[in-house]
């Protein structure tokens, strides 16, 4: 029996047996396990080379995999934690196969190579349904492949996020409004929509009508009304949310407010009676008033829409196999530099010249990046009276920070440096991501 199938029936599906994932579970720990087996299978058939690299990456907790042609070679790679790891080199001529298979699984044209192409289809592991994201990029030595993983199996909830007690209890007084608007903001891929998933499985329930307009939608949740955007169709964020308006919903999800008719429609919604989540691409928490503001937003509207704006990024966790503990006066400077204006109520332990926090290693059960998982740093402005009123004043971004300082409100920054000395993650990873303020 084979333990893939593509048929007429499954057009944009591939499934693959609970034995033979288990199997491959079970042997695959490392990128170097994988390497092996995609080795022996690239001497099989297409279909087992697929089945081979999906159940791997999907084993390993990878987001993505890179298919990418270079002159003589073609090179995998999975991102994992946030980083690409290199996998494999294999021939041209299985790529070349390789990709016929995935075009005909993603529903994209097989003779089209000299324009960029999306699609997607789904990975059937018994009961789970896994969906793909698929895009393809013309490039200099052939077609460059990114399939994105959507595990529902990341959807987590919110006590999983990392938060610490005062946030966790801040955001579950926040998401149990009945209106206002929760906003989410950093760069892609710093795990937004992972937070604001957590938000909707907190609040729902069958009394409670959920309706999401995403592009497109990652992860398929019960009894939460889920559409999706189609820009060829007209219809984009603004025009998908006039319409959820109209269906008597009492909470809206808006997967990104890029324009001035979005943003005006999602306050206008908050103003009305609904609680509204969105996401914005901005820095920290004060970047996204003033992004607001440049679209279009009327400041007067902004503060009594908004009830809370929190800023995140993800960093990753140090392997518990491989961590080491270090201390030095570089460290002390840098820890004692970035809390001592941290607010007395939030506990910490004593920091001192020995103080020891942990640097990343390097060991198979981490693929050698000293690393094992991610986890969130945050930080969160509530709108109260006193922010509304220094929103229509206009503020720069930097007198808005000042603001939230003198409020005690702690920056991403110095989440991450409570979760360095709680032994969670590095320095250089805290670094890596925000920077000091």
């Amino acid at each position: 029996m084979n333990n893939i199938t593509n048929n007429k029936k499954f057009e944009n599906e591939i499934e693959i047996s609970d034995e033979f994932f288990e199997e491959t579970k079970k042997g695959i720990k490392s990128i170097k396990d994988l390497e092996v087996s995609i080795s022996n299978s690239l001497s099989a058939n297409t279909t087992e080379t697929l089945q081979t690299i999906f159940s791997g990456a999907i084993s390993l907790s990878a987001s993505d995999v890179h298919i990418e042609p270079e002159e003589e070679q073609v090179k995998i790679r999975l991102r994992i934690d946030g980083l690409l790891q290199d996998v494999l080199f294999f021939d041209p001529k299985i790529y070349n196969q390789l990709l016929s298979r995935i075009k005909l699984l993603a529903g994209i044209k097989l003779n089209v190579s000299d324009v960029p192409q999306d699609g997607r289809f789904t990975t059937k592991i018994g009961k789970l349904e896994i969906e793909n994201r698929i895009s393809t990029l013309p490039s200099e030595y052939g077609e460059t492949v990114v399939v994105r993983i959507l595990n529902p199996q990341n959807v987590i909830e919110i006590k999983d996020l990392g938060l610490r007690k005062d946030f966790e209890e801040l955001f579950l007084k926040e998401i149990s409004k009945p209106n206002g608007m929760i906003l989410v903001t950093g760069p892609t891929g710093s795990g937004k929509s992972t937070t604001l998933y957590s938000f909707l499985q907190r609040i729902s329930k069958p009394e409670i009508k959920i309706i999401t307009i995403e592009d497109p939608i990652e992860y398929h949740l019960d009894n939460i009304v889920q559409t999706q955007v189609d820009q060829r169709k007209g219809f984009g964020f603004a025009e998908g949310l006039r319409s959820i308006v109209r269906q008597d919903p009492d909470v809206i999800l808006v997967g990104e407010m890029r324009d001035s008719d979005t943003a005006d429609t999602a306050i206008q919604s908050a103003l009305t009676g609904h609680l509204v989540f969105s996401t914005l691409h901005t820095n920290d928490a004060a970047g996204t008033i003033t992004r607001l503001m440049s679209l279009g937003s009327n400041p007067a509207n902004i503060g009594p829409a908004v009830n809370l704006i929190i800023a995140q990024r993800l960093v990753r966790k140090v392997c518990p196999h491989c961590g080491k503990k270090v201390s030095s006066e570089e460290i002390y400077a840098k820890l004692k530099r970035g809390l001592e204006s941290l607010p007395k109520e939030i506990i910490i332990p004593e920091i001192s010249k020995n103080t020891e926090i942990f640097v990343a290693d390097g060991c198979e059960l981490c693929n050698f990046t000293g690393y094992k998982g991610r986890i969130g740093i945050f930080e969160a402005l509530p709108i109260d009276e006193d922010i509304e009123v220094f929103i229509i004043e206009n503020p720069y971004i930097s007198a808005l920070r000042k603001k939230m300082q003198e409020k005690g409100i702690t920056t991403m920054y110095q989440d991450g440096l409570i979760k360095v000395l709680q032994g969670i993650t590095t320095l250089e990873e805290v670094e890596r991501v925000t920077i000091e303020e």
